[in-house]
């Protein structure tokens, strides 16, 4: 699945409100230890020209599991990959500001997060206030400017809030870009969380509070994420293979193979052929389940870089991994079963000889909707928190009827859905713990290979202790819209 999530390590709300005696601010405050933050703006408390704010500050493990993931292609690299702030809303029964906007911006400096609680008369002093950025036994690191400082270079976001309830859900990849690269020094220096205050903190009315969940929150998927998005389905169109059509555009022409590379129970590079390097295919027809006669000649495309030639030019795709990308174009009796060899330039080491089975694209007098029969063929009833699992699906046409020769086909081949997504809720309060990434990223969007869709789920990224559901939508390209089906595939996560 194209989902990472980072729960934040360290988060604190600083302020220069009045105390309640109306006379001391609250600079030196500390709330790094409670479980909720607060971000408001108050004016004409004090007297008529008073005002006072508060500010939240969160940061996330990037420099150290954030890096090391990537590092490791467990994220993908800067430019394929969505970042997106996640920050939850907390109920309370003050006055809530509606019709404002917040600030996210990269903050400057490091700092520690406190073990202050108190978030109404402002009695806990920390490390980490309006003031102060740290403290050690070396004194006190004092922010350049009060209220935190900011890379005022480095872009932010901003986030509108129409009735005041709404959680923070916001794309910052430039700003965790510019984090993981690191840089040292300069306006786009070493980046330390980010901060999060009201737009304008010197209007001349208040804008009251708005609370957020803090790290320490006992509500689970409440806390402050960084999550990374992002597509990672692999489309193998080795049991979705087409024949070239005038009815297709070209580039629904082409076809995708892949080619898996197991040692041992692992995926490993075949030697000699790794990042960078180039694999090829030529294809055959078949006799007796074996390529037979010439090399077939292929139309230009994907691979295929002059027309009639009769080899695919494939690549590197990660790890043991390979993939080629062509068409064919069907003769006046199309092949049943065409075989694909792999090989190397000279052709004189065979890799791998696969088989495909061939459709041909048909038109159609009448705009139908597809209703799909599903079911999870490994679904097992609980998992580890500790794992990744693959879950595999099966599909067919709902009403399907086969056609009866000499012997009947009892048991449908396995219907493969081009545009799949899957979202987890868990099961006691239907709360979408995943929802479905349907939107740019498509990062909930399901993978196909010969044998089906499927896709892969962190385990890691739900509560142990409760049971979850899995729920499938599929894109109706007649209807121009994604269908969720009322299927649920019940589980449970445990320790």
């Amino acid at each position: 699945m194209g989902i990472k999530r980072y729960t934040a390590n360290a988060d604190t709300t600083i302020t220069n409100a009045y105390k309640a005696n109306l006379r001391t601010r609250g600079t030196g405050s500390n709330m790094g230890l409670a479980d909720s933050l607060e971000v408001f703006h108050i004016y004409g408390q004090e007297s008529s020209a008073s005002a006072e704010n508060s500010r939240v500050l969160i940061n996330f493990p990037v420099t150290t599991t954030i890096t090391t993931d990537r590092s490791a292609g467990t994220i993908p690299a800067s430019g394929s990959v969505s970042w997106f702030l996640r920050v939850h809303n907390v109920v309370h029964p003050n006055t809530l500001p509606k019709n404002y906007n917040m600030t996210i911006s990269a903050i400057s400096r490091s700092w520690d997060e406190g073990t202050g609680l108190d978030m109404e008369g402002y009695t806990d002093s920390g490390s980490c206030n309006w003031t102060a950025a740290a403290s050690s036994s070396g004194g006190v690191t004092a922010w350049t400017a009060a209220g935190g400082d900011y890379h005022a270079s480095t872009t932010g976001s901003t986030v509108y809030f129409d009735n005041g309830t709404e959680d923070i859900e916001v794309d910052i990849s430039h700003l965790v870009e510019e984090w993981i690269k690191g840089q040292s020094g300069g306006a786009k220096g070493d980046i330390h969380g980010v901060g999060i205050r009201m737009e304008n903190e010197s209007a001349l009315s208040s804008s009251y509070t708005k609370k957020f969940s803090a790290r320490g929150s006992q509500y689970y998927y409440s806390r402050p994420t960084l999550e990374a998005r992002w597509n990672s389905a692999t489309k193998d169109d080795r049991g979705n293979f087409y024949y070239s059509s005038s009815l297709a555009p070209a580039a629904d022409n082409l076809n995708t193979l892949y080619l898996y590379n197991y040692s041992r129970g692992r995926l490993v590079d075949i030697p000699g052929i790794g990042s960078g390097d180039s694999i090829y295919v030529n294809f055959y027809a078949s006799d007796s389940d074996a390529p037979s006669g010439s090399k077939l000649l292929l139309p230009v495309g994907g691979g295929v870089a002059t027309n009639l030639d009769t080899t695919a030019t494939g690549s590197w795709v990660s790890t043991g991994v390979y993939s080629a990308n062509l068409a064919i174009t069907a003769s006046a009796s199309p092949l049943t079963t065409i075989h694909d060899v792999w090989t190397n330039l000279a052709g004189t080491t065979e890799y791998h000889t696969g088989s495909i089975t061939p459709n041909s694209l048909t038109s159609s007098v009448e705009n139908s909707v597809s209703q799909m029969v599903m079911n999870i063929t490994n679904l097992r009833d609980s998992y580890y928190s500790s794992e990744t699992a693959r879950f595999r699906l099966y599909t067919r046409q709902k009403n399907w009827n086969p056609t009866i020769y000499t012997t009947a086909i009892s048991t449908p081949a396995n219907y493969i859905v081009e545009s799949g997504s899957f979202k987890v809720v868990r099961l006691i309060d239907d709360l979408d713990v995943v929802a479905f990434g349907t939107g740019s990223d498509l990062h909930t969007q399901m993978s196909f290979d010969s044998t089906g869709n499927y896709f892969d789920l962190d385990m890691s990224m739900l509560e142990a202790g409760y049971g979850y559901g899995i729920k499938f939508a599929f894109y109706d390209g007649g209807a121009g819209a994604w269908n969720e089906y009322p299927d649920v595939f019940k589980f449970r996560v445990e320790e």
